[in-house]
């Protein structure tokens, strides 16, 4: 299992500038041995946009002084080869885009097999953050999924942390979807019997392997509600059971 897991919901600022630094993301990622990174695209039929995607997380990392002696890419053109690139690799960057899609390609390779030996640093990237999950909430995003019966909310997921994600929350909060209110027409009923924590860009999961914490703003969703728990620069305690608390030695 991973030694530092990062589950972000944008690590990003504007283009050309560096990561973005708020809650300690970048002081904890420089920390961690950062010598050959693996990206695990969520289009991997798609080259164009896989190898912009990643040429783009590369470069904003550069700008924050992390750099790798070997940065590969993993996608259609070498998934026979996922366990070996996994293995060579002590820093493995799960890419954004759709969850499904990539949900569907981490299975098709055996990612989540792959990840219970690897003890390097992984980082989550939007959807990557949500398929580090054991169960998934792939919340619809594109036309037709909300509508759909067919569409399955619920995946199986690599089992990084039992914390079911959902990012961009600031971006998503209003968003009107098949002519459902997203949250209040679709994630809050599906959240019945069930715990969802909507972070915003520039907050993230952290664990170092020992303990989880929800770090910066973040909202947990509930059996139908909705309630904000953690703000920028503090950091919440997530346990196995459930909600813990405040983080002692957080940034409060």
């Amino acid at each position: 299992m991973a030694k530092q897991l990062f589950l972000v919901s944008s690590p990003f600022t504007e283009p050309g500038k560096p990561l973005n630094g708020k809650n300690k993301f970048v002081e904890r990622l420089l920390k961690c041995e950062h010598k050959s990174a693996l990206m695990v695209t969520s289009a991997p039929e798609d080259i164009g946009f896989t190898e912009g995607f990643s040429n783009a997380v590369k470069y904003t990392m550069e700008l924050s002084g992390i750099t790798f002696g070997e940065y590969k890419i993993l996608d259609s053109r070498n998934k026979a080869h996922a366990k070996e690139l996994v293995c060579a690799s002590d820093f493995v960057i799960l890419g954004g885009g759709h969850v499904p899609t990539q949900n569907a390609f981490f299975a098709e390779i055996g990612l989540k097999g792959l990840m219970k030996d690897f003890d390097g640093t992984v980082l989550g990237i939007s959807a990557g953050s949500m398929n580090a999950a054991n169960i998934v909430y792939a919340q619809p995003e594109e036309q037709g999924e909300a509508s759909d019966p067919k569409f399955r909310r619920f995946l199986d997921g690599l089992g990084l942390t039992d914390v079911m994600l959902l990012p961009h929350y600031q971006d998503t909060k209003d968003n009107v979807l098949d002519g459902k209110k997203l949250f209040e027409e679709v994630t809050y009923p599906d959240s019945y019997g069930r715990k969802f924590v909507a972070i915003c860009d520039g907050s993230y999961l952290y664990s170092d392997g020992m303990s989880e914490r929800i770090c910066g703003e973040a909202y947990l969703i509930q059996d139908g509600n909705i309630r904000k728990i953690c703000g920028e620069g503090e950091e919440w305690r997530w346990h196995e059971a459930g909600l813990e608390g405040p983080a002692a030695g957080g940034l409060r």
